[in-house]
């Protein structure tokens, strides 16, 4: 996959009000494969934070028998961290404002992750 297409998709989602970028990241070691973020947005930690949050979440649902994860929302002080888990490895990272419509931009991470299938 190209990064042209990558980028186009990631501008998808960061057109839905309140997203201060996405990302696509590979879970596996936690470095950015495309990026669209707002300026001072630190995309080397994001990336790190979201890989390592992931697997993480990922061995406690295991274990508590909860299954597969299929979103992750972390709701903090000042915004929201959104993410996606894709096939090959990949994870579809969104960092928000609090204002943000969590479920439409949930809508296009998922048409987002579709469009990269």
């Amino acid at each position: 996959m190209n990064l042209e297409r990558l980028n186009a998709v990631l501008d998808q989602v960061t057109r839905v009000r309140g997203i201060r970028g996405a990302m696509l990241v590979s879970a596996d070691d936690g470095l950015s494969v495309a990026e669209a973020l707002m300026e001072g947005i630190r995309g080397h930690a994001l990336a790190a934070l979201a890989a390592s949050l992931t697997a993480r979440l990922g061995r406690a649902a295991e274990a508590s028998g909860a299954g597969e994860q299929r979103f992750i929302h972390v709701a903090a002080e000042h915004g929201a961290l959104l993410l996606l888990p894709l096939r090959d490895g990949l994870l579809l990272v969104v960092i928000a404002d609090r204002e943000v419509n969590v479920g439409l931009t949930r809508l296009e991470m998922q048409r987002a992750g579709d469009a990269l299938r």
